[in-house]
């Protein structure tokens, strides 16, 4: 078991990593009639994180359905891709430098 702050980066980039997924899903039924978009609450995810349960995949309320039914909005997602680039950046970064402390620490570091 790694310390508590690296549990909860790994838990965000899990999160992160299904989000991603959900996103992915969305664009490619961006032309399916009758699918509505999907995604977590990612702020009510993490504090449950702990729990261990499957993140829940809710409908994103509030979003503007075409004829067809489908109310994915391509911008919306791409938009949302990004962001989660930025957070797994984020977090991957800290989680490199977690390691590298340790790998020093480890290695009785001279420097």
């Amino acid at each position: 078991m790694l310390d508590p702050v690296s549990n909860q980066l790994e838990r965000y980039m899990d999160l992160v990593s299904v989000r991603q997924k959900l996103a992915a899903a969305n664009i490619a039924n961006a032309d399916t009639p009758g699918y509505r978009t999907q995604d977590i609450d990612f702020q009510a995810e993490l504090r449950n994180a702990e729990s261990g349960a499957q993140p829940r995949v809710i409908q994103v309320p509030e979003l503007k359905v075409k004829n067809d039914g489908n109310d994915v909005s391509v911008d919306r997602e791409a938009r949302m891709l990004s962001e989660n680039d930025l957070r797994f950046r984020l977090a991957s970064g800290l989680l490199k430098d977690k390691f590298s402390l340790i790998r020093q620490a480890i290695q009785g570091d001279k420097s």
